[in-house]
């Protein structure tokens, strides 16, 4: 009924009723999400059929180009008609006279008969026929644009015996476009400030050495429920008596602040390991403390690892780790068993308060593998349920077990496919080391050789 009141384009209380619930109905669904490109297929679906047969919503990247298309037709017989022009469009948006007239003089712009049809730009034959099963016989143009800088488009297109857009109708466009503009430019903002984050996150989260006798391997998946990224992070890196650290840490928060401090925690940790290579207590002590005097205004929880570079008679290599309130280590054994080295708790960094670190020490045997993560990776949803910490533990312990024997950079990807099948609650930063007996080489001194080019790439994954 609204559908057609709006497709009629006449007067009164049932047609004004109408354009209220439709922009009521635009602010409403756009508001819920910050993603551009849901944004722009909201956008598109909501005007279709009511204000034309087909629609189709272009926001533009920095540089002007094709950023995304959102699109909707009113015969889902025709979309991959719609599909194949969108996609085979071989120029940009301001290549096209059309849009970038609208764009230019950030007012609708109406197109009709063969105006209407020049849209599809320069194509191939197989894009002009899928343009041509759309019959486009009138058009409107309507820019997008909020705070000053137009960024893209929304096109609304009829085809067949269905009038023009009436003047009524194209000024509910405009209303529409301007509510659905402030919504999209929020969700663009949000994009752009993830996209900082993550790429100053991922620029931290560098390669691990890989040594004579540890095979490391490394995992960083964002969440895929919240807009920004979180303080998730490892490292793994060796100090100069030859042993290597290995720290996991998760700082409160999903914002660009939260990635920045979690940038200047990883740091310091570094930096002060670096320093005095020894005691891992020792170590988180003297972070906290820099934290305090630098007022670090989050809190974070940190575990901090070494693995002596030699070996007792046994072949067996000497973990010591402290932790600032971070979950346990595991470690799997060369037997397949997992045993989960719980310590009692202890005060997370950046409190302000004083606190005791304490160190704990474990032997780790040759084909025995050690598990560092974040809570990420434990609390999860499942089957609605979302799990305590305790229950994700087990479960992780679970999955650890049947993994053993398996090669550590397989042993990640398939912890993370078991125990994360869909998107990610929270960040997940993973570190796998396994404990592999090598002969001694001379021209290393038994401690370091060099990493495996096609391995250092795998532990970040590609934006």
């Amino acid at each position: 009924m609204m559908g057609a009141a709006l497709a009629a384009g006449g007067r009164g209380g049932a047609d004004d009723w109408a354009r209220l619930e439709l922009l009521a109905e635009v602010s409403d669904t756009l508001i819920r999400t910050l993603d551009t490109g849901q944004s722009a297929d909201h956008l598109a679906r909501l005007v279709v059929p009511r204000l034309a047969d087909w629609a189709t919503v272009t926001v533009l990247a920095d540089d002007g180009a094709d950023q995304l298309t959102g699109r909707a037709h009113r015969d889902p017989a025709r979309l991959g008609d719609l599909d194949a022009y969108l996609s085979g469009r071989t120029v940009g948006v301001r290549g096209q006279s059309a849009l970038a007239a609208a764009l230019r003089s950030g007012q609708p712009l109406r197109l009709a008969g063969a105006d209407a049809a020049s849209t599809r730009a320069a194509a191939g034959p197989r894009v002009q026929a899928a343009f041509d099963r759309l019959d486009a016989t009138s058009a409107v143009v309507v820019p997008l644009g909020a705070h000053g800088h137009v960024f893209g488009a929304l096109s609304l297109v009829n085809s067949g015996v269905r009038p023009p857009l009436t003047d009524d109708e194209v000024a509910l466009a405009e209303e529409i476009a301007r509510r659905g503009s402030l919504a999209l430019d929020n969700a663009r903002l949000y994009t752009r400030q993830l996209q900082v984050a993550e790429t100053l996150q991922r620029s931290l989260l560098t390669p691990p050495p890989q040594t004579r006798t540890l095979e490391i391997a490394v995992r960083y998946r964002p969440a895929g429920r919240h807009t920004l990224v979180g303080g998730d992070f490892y490292d793994a890196f060796t100090q100069p008596d030859g042993s290597t650290v290995l720290v996991v840490g998760d700082v409160a928060g999903h914002s660009v602040e939260a990635a920045a401090a979690m940038s200047q925690l990883r740091s310091t940790v570094r930096t002060l390991a670096c320093d005095r290579p020894g005691s891992p207590a020792d170590t988180l002590a003297r972070t906290d403390g820099v934290l305090t005097m630098t007022a670090f205004d989050t809190l974070a929880t940190v575990l901090v690892a070494v693995l002596d570079p030699t070996t007792s008679p046994t072949g067996a290599l000497q973990l010591r780790w402290s932790s600032a309130g971070h979950l346990p280590p595991m470690l799997l054994s060369a037997d397949g068993q997992v045993r989960t080295l719980d310590t009692p708790p202890e005060r997370l960094l950046g409190t302000g308060l004083p606190a005791v670190h304490s160190d704990h020490v474990t032997e780790v045997h040759p084909g025995d593998t050690v598990l560092l993560y974040t809570d990420g990776l434990v609390e999860q949803r499942y089957d609605g349920h979302r799990s305590t910490i305790d229950e994700g533990v087990s479960r992780l312990r679970r999955e650890l077990a049947e993994l053993g024997g398996v090669a550590v950079e397989q042993l990640c990807d398939d912890l993370l496919r078991r125990v994360l099948p869909g998107p990610a609650d929270d960040d997940v930063a993973l570190l796998a080391v396994r404990h592999r007996p090598w002969p001694a080489d001379p021209s290393t001194g038994g401690v370091r050789c060099q990493p495996d080019a096609g391995r250092l790439h795998r532990g970040r994954r590609r934006p």
